[in-house]
């Protein structure tokens, strides 16, 4: 068995030894395409058209095609997935949109890496559904070892396109290529297993998926939304959001000390599916005809290739780049049992940096370290964060959201945001409701349809508009109507509209005449909310404020505000949202509460 996917040097070829696997399809597209297209090997080595423009993109792109052509497509993937299927705009109905444009799901890529399912389960100590995902490219890489990383990962492809223009032309910071730093990946690993086994969730900081994501998120997303529908949409940055793009840039900057630096030295990702290296079916190998060039290790783009030209199989991803450039075609990338003409190891010797103990101490300590640090308190103690609607119990959810920051991505006008440092560190990232911003479409289940691991459950639409996230609460000092300013209506008719009828109307300072009959033209209509049909979505304090605070001025604040905690919000991992409700409703009803309204769904 041979996967050579790579486009050899040219050379001519000798008898018994060219046995490349391009050869059979070279054969065939020669037989309707035209010559040019194609490089000249019998009388004089002449490349072809293809061969030409390959070289003229760049040495790997020559080297191994097939590898780049499969991280471009993958890379745009990645990039029509979050600018587009994550774009919550372009009808009324916010969910029936997004579910037409995604033909994959949205959090294909955040589902593929291991690190986020294994450590979320882990946090969790419950079954995830990405999982399943993680499990089959798991499997695909006992075939291509550590595949994902060398074909399939965004911010992998990102990182090169960040060495190509800009690191190759820094070189004051370069580092040597054996260092310290060299299993630096597989300590940071253990400590994010350490942080899971103890219940606390930090694969999220520094899995290869969620920092690109929310990189992405936090610097390109408020462009895209500026651009299309106002900067005026666009929420302030706060102090956490500016770490994470600090985090995500120094990703990108550490390729000036060598190029692909995460990738090679610190990407617990790539840990994980190097550990999964030892199952491989494949590996590359290096044949007795070779001549210490030194060309695979010079364009290896893992550092995969020791000091004697053989492989470091737990690092290598299968890319083929060295193949495309060994003038000998030493190379090979067969099955892994295959020993025939193989050159001599630890010629010259290698002097390998091994996996110390202090530094899996180290690792340990530091995982041990970090549970303690993000369990923490806020410095300033806060009411409950409104969660988004099949948001599951504050505990659990914790535990299972990877802030990745996909269902800010997908919620329209911005109304779920991201907490802040202040918050504490448990809570960094992860979303809240701000109805003083924007309250929660009717026809919206974006964020849980995003969502990789179940932090916040995929509603059917009946169902999310029974989620509670809240429930709205009327500051009667402040209301117009009841302080007995003025008549509004303004949160009764967003409610309506709405189609949750959960504000009603009561007369106050009004007059009654002897028989306690309201005298007509006195008094206000004012809003009094029903319990148990407010979901606490937060359209009513949306306008109220935009209206009587930021238009007219009335009101320092909306008069009508959403609380969560407690009593004020479902938070179920499991089971019917509605049934919860006309359980809710059914108590009500023996109590003799009036809960005659209709409830819309």
């Amino acid at each position: 068995m041979r996967l050579d996917l790579f486009l050899p040097l040219l050379k001519r070829p000798k008898p018994g030894r060219d046995r490349m696997i391009a050869r059979p399809l070279r054969n065939l597209a020669a037989g309707f395409l035209p010559d040019r297209l194609f490089s000249q090997t019998a009388a004089k080595i002449q490349p072809g058209l293809v061969r030409r423009i390959l070289k003229s993109i760049g040495p790997t792109w020559l080297s191994s095609p097939v590898r780049r052509i499969v991280q471009a497509v993958c890379f745009l993937a990645f990039l029509w997935l979050f600018f587009y299927v994550c774009w919550p705009y372009g009808g009324k109905d916010h969910a029936a949109d997004m579910a037409g444009r995604a033909l994959i799901p949205a959090a294909s890529f955040l589902a593929l890496d291991p690190l986020v399912s294994l450590s979320t389960a882990l946090a969790a100590k419950a079954w995830v559904w990405s999982l399943v995902w993680a499990g089959g490219i798991l499997l695909v890489c006992v075939l291509i070892p550590r595949g994902f990383c060398g074909y399939i990962c965004p911010l992998g492809t990102l990182i090169d396109l960040f060495d190509w223009s800009i690191g190759k032309h820094v070189e004051r910071f370069r580092v040597r290529r054996d260092g310290w730093w060299m299993n630096l990946k597989y300590y940071l690993l253990l400590g994010v297993l350490i942080c899971s086994c103890l219940g606390v969730l930090v694969s999220g900081f520094v899995s290869a998926i969620p920092v690109i994501t929310r990189g992405f998120l936090f610097i390109l997303g408020p462009l895209q939304m500026g651009l299309i529908r106002g900067f005026y949409q666009v929420p302030h940055i706060n102090p956490g959001q500016w770490l994470s793009i600090a985090l995500f840039l120094g990703v990108l900057a550490m390729g000036l000390w060598r190029p692909r630096f995460w990738c090679r030295y610190v990407c617990p990702s790539g840990a994980l599916f190097s550990l999964g290296n030892f199952f491989r079916a494949t590996e590359r190998k290096v044949e007795d005809t070779c001549i210490h060039c030194n060309k695979c290790v010079e364009i290896c783009p893992f550092d995969a290739i020791k000091a004697d030209f053989t492989t470091r199989t737990a690092d290598c991803t299968l890319c083929q780049t060295c193949g495309g450039v060994c003038p000998t075609h030493s190379i090979k990338f067969v099955e892994r049992t295959d020993i025939s003409h193989l050159k001599k190891e630890n010629d010259p010797p290698t002097l390998e940096t091994p996996i110390s103990r202090r530094g899996w101490l180290s690792g340990i300590a530091a995982g041990a370290a970090a549970a303690l640090l993000v369990r923490l308190p806020a410095a300033v103690a806060d009411e409950p964060a409104i969660r988004p609607p099949g948001s599951v119990p504050e505990d659990k959810f914790l535990d299972l959201c990877i802030r990745c920051g996909e269902c800010f991505k997908a919620c329209p006008n911005n109304v779920l945001q991201p907490m802040g440092l202040g918050d504490g560190l448990d809570n960094l990232w992860t979303p809240r409701a701000v109805p003083s911003w924007s309250g929660c479409e009717p026809s919206c289940n974006n964020c849980g349809q995003v969502c990789p691991t179940g932090a916040i459950r995929a509603l059917p639409m009946a169902e999310k508009r029974a989620a509670r996230m809240g429930l709205a609460i009327v500051d009667h000092d402040t209301c117009l109507p009841h302080a007995g300013k003025e008549a509004c209506q303004l949160c009764v008719d967003e409610c309506n509209a709405a189609g949750y009828h959960a504000i009603e109307f009561e007369l106050v300072h009004g007059s009654f005449d002897a028989q306690g009959t309201p005298v007509e033209g006195t008094g206000f209509l004012a809003p009094v909310v029903k319990e148990n049909l407010c979901v606490g979505c937060g359209l009513c304090e949306t306008r109220c404020g935009n209206v009587n605070d930021k238009t007219k001025h009335l009101l320092a604040r909306s008069a009508i505000t959403v609380h969560a905690g407690g009593t004020n919000e479902d938070r179920i991992s499991t089971g019917s949202y509605v049934q919860l409700r006309a359980q809710r409703l059914d108590a009500a009803n023996k109590k003799g509460a009036d809960n005659s309204y209709k409830i819309d769904f």
